[in-house]
């Protein structure tokens, strides 16, 4: 039995039609090894990572200077508790990233796993925080339609891409969903701890962009009505709209800021909830204490993978080098658009892209990433869009690259 024999004999994906994944025909790719923007599979066959292995890797795969800080910490240890403990690269981490933003505003650090952890956090913190100053009623959460926040059972009930959530709809914390911003003029205030939403663009809608100057209006809204702004910059965090962090076009700072994928440079699983003093203030008293957690939280290595990381955008400067690839890259989509009349529309945020195909009722965006593979281009589709978010060290060759690729596909599936 080969690797992908015994994947599909014992393994149970993530987002996966599983009959599909386990038929006879089914051939699944086995990742062996990265280099930059390249991943390679157990055959030797080379793919540009257009979706930066979900959404997650910076640097490029197999970057030395994070390798060597993973090595270094697990020389010294791999893993201890953050409770009643804590650890160097975790303090220091913790340090660097409220260093990010401007003084007396984020100001406290909570660790945790994964972007959904990150979001199930500020939201606890968002309920606690308004019951401790005597305002209970405000329990309830804003979204926005096609939001997606994770998986876990609060942070899913933001959620409003029906596939995704439906069944567990009415099982998590209560939510608003808004269908535009107009409809926060309808909202009973009182009732409401927090707004939370993805900065400049949602990611699993299908890369959908936010209005111009939408962000600042929902801050301005929020400070009117005492209402917490969460951020989720999960996916929008750590360069990928061209500055570090989304919220800064549009200089808002968040009361709640959630962070992942990136935080690591796409190595390991860590997450982070930042918050303000004043929120972290209110659960000083014993009976405040918030009682949430995870047993990895704060992990060593994770938190030294991702001090390397901020310290290759300090050192290296890379953000300085995105401008010019994401005007490449806008060039390059606006040509696959003019060239393809079965691509209706391209949607792009800094280094992320959508690609929307004409499907005439059918889904097709995953046949089109299948064959995009055969012409060395892995990523994946949500619905007719596919998403294009490759590794911030990609360069303009490769982005020519990767139209190309894409455009074959789409030639192959729709004509």
């Amino acid at each position: 039995m080969n690797l992908g024999d015994k994947d599909k004999s014992f393994i149970w994906h993530p987002f996966t039609p599983m009959a599909e994944w386990c038929s006879d025909a089914s051939e699944p790719l086995v990742i062996e090894r990265g280099d930059g923007v390249y991943i390679y599979d157990n055959l030797g066959r080379q793919y540009i990572d257009g979706n930066a292995s979900i959404w997650t890797n910076v640097h490029g795969h197999c970057h030395p200077r994070i390798n060597e800080a993973i090595t270094k910490q697990i020389g010294s240890i791999a893993h201890c508790s953050f409770l009643g403990t804590t650890n160097e690269p975790a303090i220091l981490l913790a340090e660097r990233l409220i260093g990010l933003f401007p003084s007396k505003s984020l100001e406290r650090v909570f660790f945790s796993d994964d972007g959904s952890t990150a979001i199930e956090c500020a939201m606890k913190m968002a309920v606690q925080y308004f019951q401790i100053k005597g305002q209970s009623e405000r329990c309830r959460f804003v979204t926005f339609g096609n939001a997606y926040h994770g998986d876990t059972l609060g942070a899913s009930s933001l959620g409003g891409v029906e596939r995704f959530f439906s069944r567990f709809s009415d099982l998590g914390l209560p939510v608003i969903h808004l269908n535009s911003q107009e409809e926060l003029n309808e909202v009973n205030c009182e009732e409401i701890a927090a707004i939370v939403l993805e900065p400049l663009v949602q990611g699993a809608a299908g890369i959908r962009l936010w209005p111009d100057g939408m962000l600042k209006q929902i801050r301005d809204w929020c400070d009117a009505h005492q209402v917490l702004l969460i951020l989720d910059e999960v996916m929008t965090g750590f360069g990928r709209t061209g500055r570090m962090f989304a919220c800064e076009h549009e200089d808002v700072i968040p009361d709640i800021m959630a962070l992942a994928k990136g935080l690591t440079g796409g190595y390991l699983p860590l997450a982070a909830t930042l918050t303000t003093g004043e929120i972290f203030n209110a659960f000083l008293d014993e009976e405040n204490t918030f009682y949430y957690g995870h047993s990895y939280s704060g992990n060593p290595v994770g938190c030294a993978a991702a001090l390397a990381s901020l310290k290759i955008f300090e050192e290296e400067e890379a953000l300085s080098d995105l401008p010019e690839k994401i005007n490449y890259l806008s060039k390059a989509l606006e040509q696959l658009k003019t060239e393809n009349q079965k691509v209706i529309d391209v949607r792009q945020c800094g280094l992320i892209a959508g690609i929307e195909i004409l499907g005439n009722g059918e889904i097709i965006g995953p046949e089109v990433c299948s064959i995009a593979r055969d012409y060395g281009l892995l990523t994946r589709a949500i619905g007719n869009t596919v998403v294009f978010m490759p590794p911030l060290v990609i360069n303009n060759e490769q982005i020519s690259n990767s139209m190309c690729a894409l455009q074959t596909a789409i030639n192959k599936v729709v004509g």
